[in-house]
């Protein structure tokens, strides 16, 4: 059997509180310059378990703007809660994600849900966000809330675990999500010894950050909790061993997308010009209120 190989392994930053909700580790783009190494892939910020005391008032992102790409929020532990001035709303907790279309404009806030900031507790959680090719950037906002119960799933062979299919396609069985170009994102929950093996096409830039346990891949390579396996674009079966109970991988897989990236803050565009132009339609209110 010929196995797509690894390029690196790679450990996030250390971590920092964005606003006072999220203590999160970045991956990428400033944890690691892959540049368009993970197209259609522009960041990751891990927010690894940690335990946040009771609270009166929410923690969390007040509001902020954003054009040009989407973010995919996974809540694993706790419950986060999203509002923006276009009308939409959403709560995800344990299983659940939230893909969010910026597209042409919005702000939106994301903040700890009021019960459980109320109660305090342990916050598990990532937020990617996943661009937009040019004919799509300027695409009315748009949210999908992903449910647990909404996901695909298949059972791993002999007990070895399962897999919650978010986007794309697994062994036949499809995920929920809309995407704009073609995505695969896999949470793989392992018991010791379980094995999940697939293949996915040679040019997607593809890559699998274990959040729980020991790992190892292609039959040689220990990964532990934490890393994030960056494989080449190279042909080849990946197989996925969890070495641990309760080992838990996401994976994710996406065609690339061969255009200019021009990003500052919040926005994601082609072209200084778009970005000049996100940044003056945001300042003369065309992106909507802050007041929401």
């Amino acid at each position: 059997m010929t196995y797509r190989s690894v390029q690196g392994v790679y450990r996030g930053t250390s971590p920092h509180m964005v606003g006072d909700g999220f203590r999160m580790s970045n991956y990428f783009p400033t944890g690691h310059d892959f540049g368009q190494r993970l197209s259609p892939f522009l960041l990751l910020d891990y927010n690894e378990p940690y335990a946040f005391p009771p609270s009166s008032e929410p923690r969390g992102v007040g509001a902020h703007p954003h054009r040009g790409f989407e973010t995919v929020s996974l809540a694993y532990e706790g419950v986060v809660e999203h509002h923006d001035n276009q009308g939409h709303h959403g709560v995800i907790g344990p299983g659940d994600v939230q893909w969010m279309t910026a597209g042409s404009g919005l702000l939106h806030k994301e903040y700890h849900e009021h019960d459980f900031s109320r109660r305090g507790g342990t916050l598990h959680f990532i937020q990617m966000w996943v661009n937009l090719p040019r004919e799509h950037k300027m695409h009315p906002p748009r949210y999908q809330p992903l449910l647990k119960e909404d996901m695909g799933r298949t059972e791993l062979p002999d007990n070895g675990g399962h897999v919650r299919v978010i986007a794309g396609e697994y062994n036949g069985v499809k995920g929920p999500a809309h995407t704009f170009t073609p995505i695969h994102m896999f949470d793989i929950s392992f018991n010791k010894n379980g094995q999940a093996q697939f293949e996915l096409p040679s040019h997607y830039n593809t890559a699998a950050l274990v959040l729980k346990g020991q790992t190892s891949i292609n039959e040689g390579q220990s990964v532990d909790e934490g890393d994030l396996v960056l494989f080449d674009n190279t042909s080849g079966v990946i197989r996925i061993e969890g070495q641990t109970d309760d080992t838990l991988v996401l994976v994710f897989s996406g065609e690339p997308i061969e255009e200019p990236i021009y990003q500052h803050g919040p926005f994601v565009m082609n072209s200084r010009e778009d970005i000049k132009q996100a940044f003056r339609d945001f300042q003369s209110g065309k992106m909507g209120s802050t007041e929401f």
